[in-house]
C-alpha cells in the first residue's frame, strides 16, 4: 500500500508479523526482475559492512555524500524487503487500481493477489477478493489486523509442522541409524563366523600339510628302504654273478688241464706205441 491512509498501518502490522512489505514508491519489475533488486539491496548491505570494516572513512567527503544519499535512497524504498530472498508465495494489496503494477506483475508470475476491493476497481484481476472501503483507514485498519492474524496462525502452525517433520525425521534417521547398526552388526557377526570358519578351514588346512607331510617322509623312508634293498639285492646278484663267473672260469681251466692232460697221456701212450714198432722193426 503506497496511499497516506495505509501506509502506517500496513508498516506496522507487517513488522509485528516480520513480513516485507511497500509503502513507499512500488519498483518497476520488484517481482519480474527480481535479480536486479537483490542486487540493489545486496549494495546496502555492501556499504554497511564498509561501514563496519573501516573503509568508509578512507573515502573522501564528497563520495561519502554519495554513498550515504544512495543508502538512505535504498532504505526508503527497499529496506522493508531486506529479509526476503525469494519471490513471496503471495500478495496482498490495498487498492488495487492504485497498485495496478503490481497486481500486472503479480498476474503474470502466477502469484496468488489478497486485495481489498472497492467498488471503483474490476475484481477480476484479483484471486482472492475483501470487498471493503480501501480509502478509510479504520477499515484498512480492521481487515489487515485480522489478516496478520491469520497470517501469524498460519506461520505458527507451519513451524509446529515443520518441528514435528523435523521430529519424524529425526525418528526414522534413528530408526534407519538403528538398522544400520543391526545390519553392521549383523555383518560384524558374518565376519567373525566368516573369520572363525577360515581359521578352522587353514587349521584344517595345515594339519592336512603335516599330516601330507609327515606321509610324504614316510613315503621318501619306504622309498630309500626299497632303494636300500633293491641296492643290497643287486650286490648280491653281482657277487653271486662274480663267483659264478670264477667257478666257471676255474671249470674252464679244470676242463683244459684235463684236456691238456689226457693229451699228453694219448701222445705219451702213441710215443710209446711207436718206440716198440720201432724195436720190433728193429729186431
Amino acid at each position: 500500500a503506497t496511499k497516506k491512509q495505509a501506509k502506517d498501518i500496513v508498516a506496522k502490522y507487517s513488522k509485528k508479523i516480520n513480513m516485507p512489505y511497500i509503502t513507499e514508491r512500488w519498483p518497476g519489475g520488484m517481482l519480474t526482475n527480481f535479480v536486479t533488486i537483490r542486487k540493489a539491496v545486496k549494495k546496502m548491505g555492501s556499504i554497511d559492512r564498509m561501514k563496519k570494516d573501516g573503509t568508509f572513512e578512507t573515502l573522501s567527503k564528497k563520495e561519502r555524500l554519495q554513498v550515504n544519499r544512495m543508502r538512505s535512497k535504498l532504505e526508503k524504498n527497499l529496506g522493508s524487503i531486506t529479509e526476503m530472498t525469494r519471490l513471496p508465495g503471495a500478495i496482498f494489496v490495498v487498492d488495487i487500481r492504485r497498485e495496478n503494477i503490481a497486481v500486472k506483475e503479480a498476474q503474470k508470475l502466477n502469484i496468488p493477489i489478497f486485495a481489498m476491493v472497492d467498488t471503483n476497481s474490476d475484481p477480476r484481476k484479483v484471486d482472492f477478493i475483501i470487498p471493503s472501503n480501501d480509502d478509510a483507514s479504520k477499515s484498512i485498519d480492521k481487515i489487515i489486523s485480522l489478516i496478520t492474524d491469520a497470517i501469524s496462525e498460519g506461520l505458527s502452525e507451519r513451524k509446529i509442522e515443520k518441528e514435528s517433520e523435523a521430529k519424524e525425521e529425526i525418528e526414522t534417521n534413528e530408526e534407519t541409524q538403528g538398522e544400520d547398526l543391526a545390519k553392521e552388526e549383523e555383518i560384524k557377526t558374518k565376519e567373525e563366523i566368516q573369520g572363525e570358519d577360515l581359521s578352522e578351514v587353514k587349521e584344517e588346512i595345515k594339519t592336512k600339510e603335516e599330516t601330507q607331510g609327515e606321509d610324504l617322509a614316510k613315503e621318501e623312508e619306504e622309498e630309500e628302504e626299497e632303494e636300500e634293498i633293491d641296492v643290497k639285492k643287486d650286490i648280491k646278484k653281482k657277487k653271486k654273478a662274480t663267483g659264478q663267473i670264477k667257478l666257471n672260469e676255474e671249470i674252464k681251466q679244470k676242463k683244459k688241464t684235463k684236456v691238456k692232460k689226457e693229451a699228453s697221456k694219448e701222445i705219451k701212450v702213441k710215443v710209446k706205441a711207436k718206440s716198440s714198432q720201432k724195436k720190433t722193426t728193429k729186431k
